[in-house]
Formats: structure tokens, C-alpha cells, sequence
């Protein structure tokens, strides 16, 4: 995802899938939720159901809509593409970006019309390298989920996507079990993405709740994708979705997390300051007077930091001093004939 490394927080999307239930005024207030809850993106998917099946008798045989038959269930989870304009149009009200994934040549003409600023390969297309090549070729930003897939399916998808000139490409881990569990996430696997692809990596989300996203982001995951219902009626993607305030939670946490693990680098930071004067420094513990020499009793460390640091006591022990020394005075370099010349080498 092109943005500022220094930044270096998650592009989060929130995914409107199928979460709709068949009504545009539900999906519009989604919309608005998922801008009030701080993500930088919602998505939605684009087909036609008479494009994704073509045996209208198949009948889903396990999975979370087990029994359900497949063409029936493409038909009530679409978006409809008369209401995609209101929905890009409503993002941008709320200033956030809309996108899609697109499932075929067709979807993927109509979403340019709508100058889609970036596209989605889901992970069951992620064999389909004719239509990576036509995303490719319009030269957006790319992100390809790669559930399901082998080392040799990624790399496929990969090279088909450069060689079309794709240049901004991302690939996300993801778990293409729903719900998915969050010991099945791997998201070490993630950064191996990143790193044998030469890309941004990052998480499409399917367990429940937002811990794994969390994870995700301390791994430095440059997008995550989580699925999002209005409320706790939920929809055809119910069980691995999250509500606005459980979204609003997770994009806080994800943003803090990568904020919480900072840069490599130590040293005191300015909040620090007013407690660096807190510490400890060396003390008169009783009154030595000039001319005398300085005994293990007559200095003590405590605080504040108003006298020389502890490390210098075995300067001060044993020293004659130049001024006197009053109990409960910080001890200075004016008391020990002041402070040394550095040596030239």
C-alpha cells in the first residue's frame, strides 16, 4: 500500500460482503458506521450471480451454509450493481475510499466506469490469471487474498500480475474457513509473503473477534481487511464479522499496537524529561568543611537530580574539599576543585 514508511500503521478495510441483506439503506448506514469507527476503506464485491454459477442445481454439502444451494445463495448475497454508485458516493461523503473486489472481466469494466481506486482479488479467484492480468493492466494498486492456496498458485498470481505491470501489489495471509480459528491464522506467514514476493503483505480476517487483526498489525501488516455488520442481526457473513464498536475497538488497537512498538532505537524521549530530574545524585549526608577530606559517611545518593550522578563518587571519596559541603547540599564539582579537563589522545 503506498503510504508514508514512517507511518507505518495498517491500511484498514472494512469489508461490507454480503452483510447487506438485501437492503441499500442498511449497506449506506454500514457505510457511514464503518467512517465513524476510523477505517480508511470500506469494500464490497462485484458480480453478477449468473456469473459466478453455472449449475444452478448445486447444493453447498458442508461449510457454514451447508445445504444451501449455491446459485440461490450468489443471488441473495450480491450487491446489486445499481447500488454500487450510492455506496462509492456515500464513502466519499465520509471521506473514506470505496473499492471492490472484482470477480470478472464484466464486474471489472462496470467498476472502472466507477473509477475504482484499487481492486481486490479474492482468494478463490487467485487462479483466475486472466482476470489478475486485466486488473493488472489497469495499472491500480492491487491486493490478492491467498486462502487456499499453494506456493506455486501465489507465485503464479504474482508473476501474471507484474508481468502486466502491476507495480503496487499486496498480498494478504488469510484463512478461507469461516469462521476461521485463530490458532489456524499463521501470520508469521505473512511476513514471509513479504519478504519472497518483495511486496506489502498483511491479514483478510475471518476469525472472530479483532485479536488476530491486533497481531497482525504488531507484525507490521501493511493492510487488514475485517468483514462488518451493522449490528448484532447480522447476515450471511454473521459469524465472522464485527459490529461498528468492536471495528472502532480494533482500528484504535491496531494503530496504538503499532505506535506501542515504536522504532529500534533507546535514549530518553521528551516526556521524560521532568523525571530525569528526579533521579538519584550524590548528597551531603552531614557538614564537611573546606580543607577536609571527604569520608565514605559524609555522601550519600538520593533525589533529586541536583548533584553530581552516582557514578562519581569515587571521585568525591577521598577528596579534599574546595568549598564547604552542607548536610542535606548537593554535592557539585565545585566542592572537589571542579570539573576535570578532558584528555586529548
Amino acid at each position: 500500500m503506498t503510504r508514508p514508511a514512517k507511518l507505518r500503521r495498517p491500511y484498514i478495510v472494512a469489508e461490507l460482503s454480503a452483510n447487506h441483506e438485501g437492503s441499500l439503506e442498511r449497506a449506506l448506514k454500514t457505510v457511514t458506521a464503518c467512517a465513524r469507527a476510523g477505517v480508511d476503506a470500506v469494500k464490497l464485491q462485484t458480480w453478477t450471480p449468473d456469473k459466478m454459477v453455472l449449475d444452478t442445481r448445486y447444493v453447498l454439502e458442508d461449510g457454514p451454509w451447508r445445504g444451501s444451494n449455491l446459485a440461490s445463495l450468489y443471488e441473495r448475497a450480491h450487491t446489486p450493481w445499481d447500488w454500487h454508485g450510492p455506496i462509492f458516493a456515500r464513502a466519499a461523503e465520509a471521506g473514506i475510499e470505496c473499492f471492490s473486489t472484482a470477480f470478472d472481466a464484466e464486474a471489472l469494466a462496470f467498476l472502472e466506469s466507477l473509477e475504482c481506486p484499487r481492486y481486490k482479488v479474492a482468494s478463490f479467484e487467485l487462479v483466475d490469471t486472466p482476470l489478475i492480468a486485466a486488473i493488472a493492466r489497469t495499472g491500480k494498486p492491487m491486493i490478492l487474498s491467498t486462502g487456499m492456496a499453494d506456493e506455486p498458485e501465489i507465485r503464479e498470481a504474482v508473476l501474471t500480475a507484474r508481468a502486466e505491470g502491476a507495480k503496487d501489489l499486496t498480498l494478504l495471509k488469510c484463512t478461507s474457513a469461516y469462521p476461521a480459528e485463530p490458532s489456524s491464522a499463521n501470520l508469521t506467514g505473512m511476513r514471509g509473503l513479504a519478504k519472497r514476493y518483495e511486496c506489502h503483505a498483511g491479514l483478510s480476517d475471518h476469525t472472530q473477534g479483532i485479536g488476530t487483526a491486533i497481531a497482525a498489525a504488531a507484525l507490521g501488516a501493511a493492510v487488514i481487511e475485517k468483514h462488518v455488520k451493522l449490528d448484532h442481526a447480522g447476515g450471511l457473513d454473521d459469524a465472522f464479522s464485527v459490529v461498528p464498536e468492536d471495528l472502532r475497538r480494533m482500528v484504535d488497537e491496531c494503530r496504538a499496537v503499532v505506535d506501542v512498538l515504536g522504532k529500534d532505537e533507546t535514549g530518553p524521549i521528551e516526556a521524560e524529561e521532568p523525571q530525569r530530574r528526579l533521579r538519584r545524585s550524590l548528597y551531603f549526608a552531614r557538614t564537611v568543611l573546606a580543607g577536609d577530606r571527604v569520608c565514605p559517611g559524609d555522601v550519600r545518593t538520593a533525589r533529586p537530580a541536583e548533584g553530581l550522578a552516582p557514578r562519581f563518587i569515587g571521585r568525591v571519596i577521598g577528596a579534599t574539599l574546595t568549598a564547604d559541603g552542607v548536610a542535606g547540599c548537593p554535592v557539585t564539582w565545585e566542592h572537589i576543585g571542579g570539573k576535570p579537563s578532558l584528555r586529548r589522545p
